[in-house]
């Protein structure tokens, strides 16, 4: 099947994202356990990615609970170390698909303010040939619309495009609308596929 365009998650594709293992590192795996218990900071992070203010939802749910209000605002006021280390391989093969002449989109759940601030700290960021990012569109993977709001905005067929993504769910979502589709469980697999589909050359994805 002929691709059209390619399309990232950024979030454990491109960037890391573990808070978890920032906490552990700050405050301790059994503390961190315990505030994760205690308020779901993942649930917090999506009204976030739906384009709620990043830190606006973050220090207000810090208030709801003052005996961890330090540790909730962290989310914030430490994000980019979450948000890190960039997954070097991953953006070679981004920039190698873009230098064959493939265009290269993200279909990302971010919040407005903090896909910014990523853009200011990973230049690749700024170098896709369109960039879906939920909190401009208000909606998150795995919801139907935000599928079809990019298949509206680039007018290719869904069959045409192939997506990668860290998280089954999100998978699935896309392949239920026709998308060809490949599990991020790591940068060789994703090379490979990407190899498999002609895309890319051995050589060019190494």
């Amino acid at each position: 099947m002929t691709v059209d365009a390619v399309i990232f998650d950024i979030g454990n594709v491109l960037i890391e994202w573990q808070p978890e293992r920032f906490y552990d590192r700050v405050i301790g795996e059994q503390r961190r356990r315990a505030i994760f218990d205690t308020v779901d900071l993942h649930k917090m992070n999506d009204r976030v990615d739906r384009g709620e203010p990043f830190r606006d939802v973050i220090y207000e749910t810090a208030e709801l609970y003052p005996e961890i209000r330090d540790d909730i605002r962290m989310w914030h006021d430490n994000w980019i170390e979450m948000a890190s280390p960039a997954i070097a391989h991953s953006v070679r093969l981004m920039r190698a698909l873009q230098a064959k002449g493939v265009p290269v989109f993200a279909l990302t759940n971010f919040g407005v303010e903090s896909f910014a601030y990523a853009q200011t700290e990973y230049d690749f960021l700024n170098e896709f040939d369109r960039a879906y990012v939920s909190g401009y569109m208000k909606v998150i993977k795995p919801d139907a619309d935000i599928y079809a709001q990019l298949e509206t905005d680039c007018g290719i067929e869904p069959k045409r495009l192939l997506f990668t993504d860290d998280r089954l769910d999100n998978i699935e979502a896309a392949a239920a609308r026709g998308w060809q589709t490949h599990l991020f469980e790591g940068s060789k697999g994703w090379a490979a596929r990407l190899v498999s589909e002609h895309l890319l050359s051995k050589g060019e994805a190494a």
